[in-house]
């Protein structure tokens, strides 16, 4: 242990030091000076101490007894009640020694006043990088249930409600909490920090927030980091979800899906309107590369009641039939499984848990009924339809990537997945395999140019390589072309809107245009992002996105707003080519910068102003 004590005034005390990957920071914070020796060294251990509670870091774990207890910030993986879910403002977890959560959902404390864990089961139910402990003194002398209570009713909220818990000072934390707390009060405060994990999250977070992906080298090279430091694999997928996350731009579209989640958790149903809101946002996650699991979690979470929906969905209705069928012994044929498929995918589209619900609840049965008698067959054929089912999410999941995700290039085997796919679905009938996963898609309005470009492409070059007129690596070489042409456009587009909105550049005219197009291809040959002249093309197609983009916002957009005139918005997106998220993204901005409500976008895009 390498310890170092630092005197801050006379009211604190800090000790740190390091017990092999765990770095701790402990703070004694307080207006008096009795808690001037807080700690002692015992053997290997290190005790933290006040009268009534003590802290105590072994080599391989922390045991915690009196008052207090343990917080962090809420991460992917960390379990986040209902009740904190559905409230604003949430930000951290809370756990007070002896408190838990009754049935109800209500909070309950025993007189349990101990806790013991080791180091990786701290970081793997807690947050993979910091967590906090913390105990009081001088807290009137009462039971230990008594003492949690006032330390709840004093610091519960301020605790849950820290925003950025892990950028706070450990100074700055110890003095805000000591504030709520009765003038003869001390503040314990230690927190342990995973020094790998911690390296882990800085570089991944340098590299993603520079251009907000990850390339297949970047990725190689961070699992070589991870491989080095010894990081288990979940515990790697828990920071890079927790990195992403947080950029401003992902944080934004994650809350607003909980939000709409929420509203949809407590009336009990999802309505038409919502559930416009909520595949929006999906498709919009998947846009910005934002981890899929993250949205799950959240389903799951706040999945609407299976005994709150009234009025049964008509495919889950025919799944329910063509399932009893199999009770009768009738088994599985092919127009069954496509009439399931289809049901599959309207689910999906519908975010309709009680599909999934129905297939565990029928899982359930089945084993019952085995156990019971009945023949092995009939765990034969439900195992037949979720291998489907399995397949048509994999599937749906990696074709939604190639259309919706900016600078996603599929791999060859990736390609080669898709094949066997598509292979399979054509087994059960011709064409099935474009009806479920193209002729939906290709409808979505929030699909972009290159997105199209690159579906259509997927789609053909399947069908081509299938007949023996084409080849994977053909396919690899098409798709990762319109991958360079999307890349150049944005870059184009970018560097484009910077000039001219730095060195009030016009473009109206020939002349002008000419002018701007000549420095542009000037500035991009010099960074290297060309090798030959700006194509002509290319420029003239970004100049009149760019008046198309003014016109929105200087003429519509205002009309719009102020007329609540909703066609004339519906006109321009049918009409302008302005893709549907780069749209959204222009209004987003514009009512940021003129401060105008936000529930107003939102009634905008909905069509309700």
């Amino acid at each position: 242990m390498d310890d170092e004590i630092t005197n801050i005034m006379n009211t604190e005390l800090r000790l740190h030091g390091k017990i092999n990957n765990i770095e701790y920071f402990a703070t004694a914070a307080g207006c008096r000076t009795a808690h001037h020796h807080f700690f002692q060294v015992v053997d290997q251990n290190l005790r933290f101490f006040a009268p009534g509670s003590e802290l105590i870091l072994s080599p391989t774990g922390v045991y915690q007894r009196g008052s207090g207890g343990t917080f962090c910030e809420y991460m992917f993986g960390v379990d986040q009640p209902v009740s904190d879910l559905a409230k604003e403002g949430i930000f951290n977890r809370l756990i007070l020694l002896g408190g838990g959560y009754n049935q109800s959902g209500q909070l309950e404390i025993n007189d349990q006043d101990h806790i013991e864990q080791s180091y990786e089961e701290l970081f793997l139910k807690g947050h993979a990088v910091d967590n906090y402990f913390f105990f009081i003194n001088g807290l009137p002398d009462s039971t230990h249930r008594l003492r949690q209570e006032q330390i709840l009713r004093y610091l519960g909220k301020t605790l849950k409600r820290i925003s950025n818990l892990n950028r706070q000072e450990d100074s700055q934390l110890a003095e805000l909490l000591l504030a709520q707390l009765p003038e003869q009060c001390t503040v314990y405060l230690l927190r342990l920090s995973d020094t790998n994990h911690h390296h882990f999250q800085q570089e991944f977070q340098s590299l993603y927030y520079r251009d907000r992906t990850i390339s297949n080298n970047t990725h190689t090279i961070l699992q070589e980091l991870g491989d080095n430091l010894g990081i288990d694999p979940y515990q790697n997928e828990r920071i890079r979800i927790d990195v992403m996350y947080k950029h401003r731009d992902n944080y934004r579209i994650i809350d607003e899906y909980k939000k709409v989640l929420v509203e949809c958790y407590l009336q009990g149903e999802i309505d038409r309107q919502q559930n416009a809101r909520l595949t929006r946002l999906r498709t919009l996650a998947l846009h910005n590369e934002i981890p899929s699991a993250l949205l799950t979690v959240l389903d799951e979470k706040l999945k609407t009641p299976v005994n709150s929906i009234v009025h049964e969905a008509e495919y889950t209705a025919i799944t329910r039939d063509i399932l009893h069928d199999l009770l009768l012994r009738k088994g599985i044929n092919r127009p069954d499984m496509i009439q399931l498929l289809h049901a599959k995918q309207q689910a999906r589209h519908n975010h309709n848990h009680s599909f999934e619900q129905l297939l565990l609840e029928t899982g359930q049965l089945f084993d019952e009924q085995i156990r019971e008698g009945a023949p092995i067959s009939l765990l034969e054929d439900f195992s037949y339809i979720i291998t489907f089912f399995d397949r048509y999410d994999s599937t749906a999941t990696k074709i939604s990537q190639v259309a919706f995700m900016e600078s996603y290039q599929p791999t060859e085997e990736l390609l080669h997945s898709l094949l066997d796919s598509r292979q399979e679905f054509s087994k059960l009938a011709k064409g099935l395999f474009d009806q479920l996963f193209f002729e939906d898609i290709i409808t979505n309005p929030y699909l972009g140019r290159f997105g199209r470009q690159k579906l259509l492409c997927l789609k053909k070059g399947l069908a081509e390589i299938s007949a023996e007129v084409s080849s994977i690596k053909r396919l690899t070489a098409e798709l990762k072309m319109i991958d360079s042409k999307e890349k150049l456009h944005n870059i184009v587009l970018s560097h484009a809107k910077e000039h001219i909105r730095t060195r009030y550049s016009r473009y109206n005219t020939q002349s002008e245009q000419n002018e701007l197009r000549r420095e542009l291809n000037d500035e991009l040959l010099q960074s290297g992002v060309i090798n030959k002249a700006l194509d002509p093309e290319l420029f003239q197609t970004i100049i009149h996105n760019i008046k198309k983009e003014a016109i929105y916002l200087r003429q519509l957009l205002p009309e719009i707003i102020a007329n609540d005139n909703i066609e004339l918005r519906n006109d321009f997106l049918a009409n302008s080519g302005l893709d549907h998220f780069y749209i959204e993204e222009l209004e987003r901005e514009y009512f940021t910068l003129n401060r105008l409500e936000g529930e107003r976008l939102q009634r905008l895009r909905s069509g309700k102003l």
